[in-house]
C-alpha cells in the first residue's frame, strides 16, 4: 500500500483489514476470494476462529435456526447430525470453510485491534493492537458480531458469593455441577438451553426469571447415516431442507411483522405447547408471558417447559435484591442456597463496535456519532467514516431466520465496494443525507413494530431499536445486491 492518496481512476491494489472471524468475517473473506488486486487479512483476538461458536461452549448450545439454512449458500454442509445441530458442530463446519476455501493463511490470530483512525492524507486506516502493533488497510470492515460482549448485571454483594460465578459465554469446562445446587440467572436463549443440559447432574436448579419467554417446540430431528451418504453424493438434494428451513422462517417472519394470521397461528402453537407441557396451573401461569409475541426473541424448545416443571428444579419470580455468600435473596425475604451461579443474561448487543475505539474524517468519533443510538446506511456505511463497511451493524439483525443469509449478502455488497475502490478513485463515504433518509425510513418503519412494545436487547435505554432489521430477509437482499455509487457521492 502507498504512502499517499491513489490518483482518480487509477487502478491499485486495496488491502482490507476484517476485524473478527466468525461467520460475518469469513463470509466477507469468502466473498472477496479471487479478486485481482486485492489483499485481505483477518484480524481475529482469540487464538483460533469461530466467533460466538467458538466463545460459547456451555452445555446444551445449539443452534436455534435448522443448520441447512445457518450455513453459507456456497459451502453446503452434507454432514450435519441433526436439524439443530450442536455447537462443536457449528464450530467444525466454520472451521473447514476457512481451510476449504484458503483463508487460512489470511488469519492473524490473537491479534485484538484497539484504536482504528483514518489518515486522510495517506487515505487509509491505521490500526492499533493490544500488542501495540500499529497495522494500515485501505477498507475496514468490523465483523465483532452484536453478541460478543456478555453482560452480567450488577447485584448487591455478588463480590461476596462464595462459591463459582459465571456468564454462558464465558463457560468453565472444569466448573463441577454433579451434586451442586445451581442457581441460573435469566430465562433467555442461554439459559433454556442449559437449564434442561445440567438438571440430571446437579442436585437442584434454581432459575431466576425476570420475564417469562414466549417459546414454540423445537421441530429437531436426527439425520441418518444414510441420508448424510446420499447428500455427499447428490450435493443438489441439499437445496431441499434449505427450501423447507427458508419457508419456515418466511412463515415466523410473518408472525412478528405484523401478519396477523401468522401471529394468531404462532401464539395458539405456544400456548398449546404450555398448556400440554405444564400441567400444573399455578407455574403455567408463570411461565405464561404478558408481553407481545415477538418483542423479544421467541425461543425454540421442546424441553425447556417439563424441565421447569421436574420437583427439583425451582422457579423463583421475585426480584433478586441480594447475593449472600451461599445463594441469593429475593424480594420476598427467601433465601435461595446455592453452591454456583451462571448467568443466562445475554450481550450488549447495542454497543457495536465496542470497546474498539475508531476515529473517522476530522477526528470524528464513532462512539460520539453514535451518542443516540447506533445507525448505518443498510447497517454498513456510515458518513465521516470513508472505506468502513460494518458486517452485522445497526438494524441488520432477525428475530425469525438465518443472520447468516444477512452476512452473505453484507459480503456481497462490500465487495462491490473493494471492486469499485480498485478501479481507482476516491474513497467511498455515503453521504449524510443518503444515510439519513435511509434511517429516518427504518426508524418510521419500526415505531410501529412489535420490538417497541417492551425493553429487550433490540432497543437502547432511550427506546431506539438499533438491531433488527424492520421487514423480511429477501427485502433486505435486494436492497443490498447492488452498490449505488451515487449514494456516495461518485
Amino acid at each position: 500500500m502507498t504512502d499517499t492518496a491513489p490518483t482518480a481512476a487509477t487502478p491499485r491494489r486495496v488491502r482490507v483489514a476484517i476485524i473478527g472471524s466468525g461467520f460475518g468475517g469469513v463470509a466477507v473473506a469468502a466473498a472477496l476470494r479471487g479478486t485481482d488486486d486485492v489483499e485481505v487479512l483477518l484480524l481475529e483476538r482469540a487464538d483460533r476462529v469461530g466467533g460466538v461458536w467458538r466463545d460459547n461452549t456451555y452445555p446444551g448450545c445449539a443452534c436455534d435456526i435448522p443448520a441447512p439454512l445457518y450455513s453459507y449458500s456456497f459451502a453446503p454442509n452434507p454432514d450435519w447430525s441433526r436439524r439443530f445441530p450442536p455447537h462443536a458442530e457449528i464450530l467444525a463446519y466454520l472451521g473447514r470453510c476457512v481451510d476449504d476455501l484458503g483463508l487460512a493463511d489470511r488469519v492473524r490470530l490473537n491479534t485484538e485491534v484497539t484504536d482504528a483512525e483514518w489518515d486522510e492524507a495517506a487515505g487509509c486506516w491505521r490500526l492499533r493492537t493490544a500488542a501495540g502493533e500499529e497495522l494500515t488497510a485501505d477498507v475496514l470492515v468490523p465483523a465483532v458480531g452484536q453478541l460478543s460482549r456478555p453482560v452480567v448485571p450488577v447485584l448487591p454483594g455478588a463480590e461476596r458469593f462464595a462459591g463459582p460465578a459465571l456468564h454462558t459465554a464465558r463457560w468453565d469446562p472444569a466448573l463441577r455441577l454433579d451434586g451442586a445446587r445451581v442457581g441460573v440467572i435469566g430465562t433467555g436463549a442461554s439459559a433454556v438451553q442449559l437449564v434442561p443440559a445440567i438438571v440430571d447432574r446437579a442436585a437442584r436448579v434454581t432459575v431466576f426469571q425476570r420475564t417469562p419467554p414466549w417459546t414454540l417446540p423445537k421441530p429437531d430431528r436426527r439425520y441418518g447415516r444414510l441420508r448424510r451418504a446420499l447428500y455427499r453424493r447428490v450435493p443438489a438434494l441439499m437445496r431441499l431442507p434449505r427450501a423447507g428451513s427458508w419457508a419456515l422462517t418466511v412463515f415466523t417472519g410473518l408472525a412478528v411483522t405484523g401478519n396477523r394470521a401468522a401471529g394468531a397461528v404462532l401464539r395458539t402453537a405456544s400456548r398449546g405447547q404450555r398448556w400440554w407441557q405444564v400441567r400444573d396451573p399455578e407455574l403455567r401461569a408463570r411461565v405464561t408471558p404478558d408481553e407481545p409475541m415477538g418483542c423479544k426473541r421467541v425461543l425454540f424448545t421442546s424441553d425447556w417447559l417439563p424441565t421447569l416443571a421436574r420437583p427439583d428444579v425451582d422457579l423463583v419470580t421475585e426480584k433478586i435484591v441480594e447475593v449472600t455468600v451461599d445463594g441469593v435473596r429475593t424480594a420476598d425475604g427467601r433465601s435461595h442456597p446455592c453452591d454456583v451461579l451462571i448467568y443466562g443474561t445475554g450481550f450488549a448487543a447495542t454497543d457495536f463496535l465496542a470497546p474498539i475505539r475508531v476515529t473517522g474524517r476530522a477526528g470524528r468519533k464513532l462512539t460520539d456519532e453514535w451518542r443516540d443510538g447506533a445507525y448505518a446506511y443498510l447497517g454498513m456505511a456510515v458518513p465521516g467514516f470513508p472505506n468502513l463497511f460494518l458486517v452485522y451493524g445497526p438494524n441488520t439483525n432477525t428475530g425469525n431466520t438465518s443472520v447468516v443469509y444477512f452476512h452473505e449478502a453484507q459480503a456481497r455488497h462490500i465487495a462491490h465496494a473493494v471492486r469499485l475502490l480498485a478501479a481507482g478513485g476516491p474513497p467511498l463515504e455515503v453521504r449524510p443525507e443518503v444515510a439519513a433518509g435511509y434511517d429516518t425510513e427504518l426508524q418510521g418503519r419500526l415505531a410501529g413494530s412489535v420490538w417497541t412494545a417492551c425493553q429487550s436487547w433490540y432497543r437502547t435505554p432511550g427506546g431506539r431499536v438499533v438491531t433488527n432489521w424492520p421487514g423480511m430477509a429477501d427485502e433486505y437482499r435486494r436492497r443490498t445486491a447492488r452498490l449505488n455509487p451515487a449514494d456516495y457521492g461518485r
